[in-house]
């Protein structure tokens, strides 16, 4: 399952070499859709935490001109404030630790998923890759 915001969209789990690209799906919600999906008819592409993520091009948000984001073409998708319900959860955490939330990314943006974690094999790895709870 996706993060809240999309439950309203179909949706499907991220497999390593997709080629994604970043899409408003509506009520304020950027996410990842397969780039040969029609933009009408999108499906979310729900991504673990701990997934890593190369963009075609540097990363751009879409309200902000800081160019220390800009800088930056890999990330690791993440998820923060896990025990909040009705916020945004998803994140990509840049190289040099700072997180940005998924639904500030610009529209448009190309990536590819490089690799999703490693299977779990302790209890605080397992927390760590699961998803937020609430359903909004």
């Amino acid at each position: 399952m996706c993060d809240f915001s999309l439950q309203h969209a179909k949706s499907r789990p991220a497999v390593v070499a997709d080629k994604l690209v970043s899409h408003n799906f509506g009520r304020g919600t950027v996410g990842f859709k397969p780039v040969d999906d029609p933009i009408g008819d999108a499906t979310a592409v729900c991504i673990l935490p701990g997934t890593e993520l190369a963009f075609d091009k540097s990363i751009k948000l879409r309200w902000s001109s800081d160019e220390g984001i800009q800088a930056f073409t890999t990330a690791i998708f993440r998820q923060r404030d896990k025990d909040k319900p009705s916020v945004h959860h998803d994140v990509l955490e840049m190289p040099d630790g700072q997180q940005i939330l998924l639904t500030h990314l610009e529209e448009g943006q190309t990536a590819t998923v490089l690799q999703l974690p490693a299977a779990p094999r302790t209890e605080q790895e397992a927390e760590e890759q699961k998803r937020a709870a609430y359903a909004g």
